[in-house]
């Protein structure tokens, strides 16, 4: 089967939209690959604006501004994917998008580099306190002193949350002669000399650099609150790159202000600037050794560059093969294509006796089915049928009449 011949519907057809300014490596894939109806738009779009622009569109692209909502989706008739340039994908209704038979991809792994150099780089500022000595020189005043710096080496880097991110850091810590304590919810085994904490408590206590990598859940919300800060050890620091509601900021700044906690590195934040330029304001704001920073940890060519090389990538197979691994809403499949057949994709509620209705109604008027794979999650099924060429466009038409069919897509 030749390249050309993997997907029946005219290239030229499909609109493609990237928002929030994603990188070009996304464009040029599509580009390369002879899809011409490719747009860039540089910012996020609101809701309104969102079911303005996607009504015609397949494949959307996003970063974090963007929230796709139910409402979004049931606008959206023609779309077949989302990609969401960035680690998470809580910006989209994923129950939504699963009902709708949306595939939503993400790239977990891409930036993971960019944000363990950061924060192994605020490690070194902070308890070096290069950021007191820095406005001090601004303000042309010498000082030079060895007073409150440190070396990392030796001292103890307390991670929380031993996922991608933090056992890179954990790496890149001991590599520079630090010891590592970790905590997670899940068990996970450690890298290197890294040690699993008891508990939350242990890791706080014991820990001279306190790093977060954890998501943005109901469990997480709030989890550094003033309670929890009360167990860090005299002196910390807390560095903070996860996600802007795990860290209660009025508390934090108070143990700033008491100099229980002497340092603290703060990327993202509760509620953050819509766009560059746009007004900003904090309670760490003014205080000593504090490093707050626009939400950049995974922001460096090299990141997006890979974030856009991934997701897009993922987005294409969906389109071209019907591969969903990585998929967030649509069950993961992953099939190869089969020669001298014609590939549909069928996405339905997952209910009983749908697979039976399928195969029903394809047999009893005789309609070949060369190769078959379903797989479900909790609210939908997807299945992926490779019938007869002769009669793969009256097969559609029956798929479509199937009860409880979601989205009929002849692949190729």
């Amino acid at each position: 089967m030749t390249k050309q011949s993997l997907t029946s519907y005219p290239k030229e057809r499909i609109q493609i939209l990237f928002l929030e300014n994603i990188s070009d490596k996304a464009i040029q894939h599509f580009k390369q690959n002879g899809y011409v109806n490719v747009r860039k738009i540089s910012g996020a779009l609101s809701e309104e604006q969102l079911i303005k622009e996607l009504k015609d569109v397949h494949l959307l692209g996003i970063r974090s501004k963007t929230t796709i909502t139910k409402k979004v989706l049931a606008a959206a008739p023609k779309l077949q994917a989302i990609g969401c340039f960035c680690i998470g994908v809580n910006q989209v209704d994923l129950a939504a998008a699963t009902d709708a038979g949306v595939v939503v991809f993400n790239a977990p792994y891409s930036n993971t580099r960019s944000v363990a150099e950061l924060v192994i780089g605020a490690s070194i500022v902070l308890i070096r306190r290069i950021l007191d000595k820095n406005k001090a020189a601004h303000e042309g005043i010498w000082k030079k002193e060895a007073k409150g710096s440190f070396e990392l080496r030796g001292k103890t880097m307390g991670i929380i949350g031993y996922g991608n991110i933090g056992s890179q850091v954990s790496v890149l810590a001991e590599s520079l002669g630090m010891k590592v304590r970790y905590y997670d919810i899940e068990t996970r085994l450690p890298l290197g000399n890294a040690v699993a904490a008891r508990n939350l408590k242990d890791l706080m206590g014991h820990s001279d650099i306190i790093s977060l990598h954890v998501p943005e859940t109901a469990l997480t919300k709030n989890m550094i609150n003033r309670s929890v800060l009360k167990f860090a050890k005299h002196g910390a620091i807390l560095i903070n790159y996860a996600r802007g509601e795990v860290v209660d900021l009025d508390a934090l700044a108070i143990s700033l202000a008491q100099e229980a906690i002497s340092g603290a590195a703060i990327d993202v934040f509760p509620e953050e600037p819509e766009k560059n330029g746009d007004a900003f304001e904090s309670p760490l704001q003014g205080l000593p050794n504090v490093l707050l920073t626009p939400h950049i940890g995974g922001s460096t060519e090299e990141a997006q560059e890979n974030i856009g090389a991934d997701v897009s990538s993922k987005m294409f197979q969906y389109l071209e093969r019907g591969i969903t691994n990585g998929s967030h809403s649509v069950p993961a499949i992953g099939l190869p294509p089969v020669e001298n057949a014609h590939r549909i994709l069928h996405i339905h509620k997952n209910v009983p006796g749908v697979l039976s209705a399928i195969n029903l109604a394809l047999s009893s008027n005789n309609i070949n089915i060369v190769g078959q794979y379903l797989t479900t999650n909790s609210r939908i099924g997807y299945v992926v049928l490779d019938v007869d060429k002769k009669l793969s466009q009256k097969a559609v038409t029956l798929l479509r009449e199937v009860k409880q069919t979601i989205k009929v897509r002849v692949l190729y």
